[in-house]
């Protein structure tokens, strides 16, 4: 865990984060809360919310949490609804959550895996940042769309996942122009390989993770909290003039598309 901030460039601010009880989503949830945010946390497992909620209760940050499976509409209604009724509004809306059900050649992805990556990796993180909209263009704020250098950069064992990042790129691109309208700036992250249990097949393997990080400038596999500051950076007023970006941080991998 890095140093707690000294900056306080969100006090009074109320954020959501989707699966954000562990790895990145839970990094961003500090951070944001750190810098001043009161934070909602959710997963799909209500241990894994109280867990988190206590920890960062402990840690003096103003948190709350509740169960949602973003695949399902009355989950993600209840996350947006309770957050304004409960908080008075949103100002911050980060989309973490993703699945990567199969690994393997792409031409392999049965069809069951690959609707279940596009409907939570995209369909799921449009129809929510779609209810944020309606009730933040009220006081305007900032939306980050969490992707993945792979969306740049397609691996051939998470090719299906891959793609599904790639189209968060031109997700973050088609909101920006009419959210900035209303107010609210979209941006994206797209981290590299970062040390979290999701990307566990990928860095567990000390050799294979070598063969990774060799050819990195930074030549080490990233943390989460290395992905958090840029987060909390693209939701304060030290961003205002830019929107429809995506921030890479992958250790100066070259990914572009």
């Amino acid at each position: 865990m890095a140093a707690a901030p000294k900056a306080r460039r969100l006090e009074g601010k109320v954020a959501i984060v989707t699966a954000s009880t562990d790895g990145i989503g839970f990094s961003i949830a500090r951070r944001l809360g750190q810098e001043g945010a009161h934070v909602v946390v959710s997963s799909r497992k209500e241990n894994n919310v109280n867990k988190a909620v206590n920890q960062l209760k402990s840690e003096g940050i103003k948190v709350s949490g509740m169960v949602c499976h973003v695949a399902k509409e009355e989950h993600r209604k209840r996350l947006i609804n309770s957050t304004v009724e409960q908080q008075g509004g949103i100002d911050i809306f980060v989309s973490n959550a993703a699945v990567n059900p199969v690994y393997g050649p792409i031409l392999d992805t049965p069809e069951e895996a690959w609707d279940k990556i596009f409907d939570v990796n995209v369909k799921a993180t449009f129809l929510l940042i779609k209810d944020a909209v309606t009730h933040m263009k009220k006081r305007g704020g900032s939306i980050v769309i969490v992707s993945s250098v792979g969306g740049y950069v397609p691996s051939e064992l998470i090719g299906a996942y891959s793609v599904s990042k790639t189209a968060l790129f031109g997700l973050t691109k088609a909101l920006a122009p009419q959210c900035a309208r209303l107010g609210i700036r979209v941006n994206g992250l797209a981290p590299g390989l970062i040390k979290t249990k999701f990307s566990e097949a990928l860095w567990s393997n000390e050799k294979a993770l070598k063969q990774s990080t060799k050819m990195l400038p930074i030549a080490r596999i990233g943390l989460p909290d290395e992905c958090a500051g840029a987060v909390a950076f693209l939701c304060s007023d030290d961003s205002t003039y830019i929107t429809g970006e995506t921030m890479i941080v992958a250790g100066g991998m070259t990914a572009r598309l």
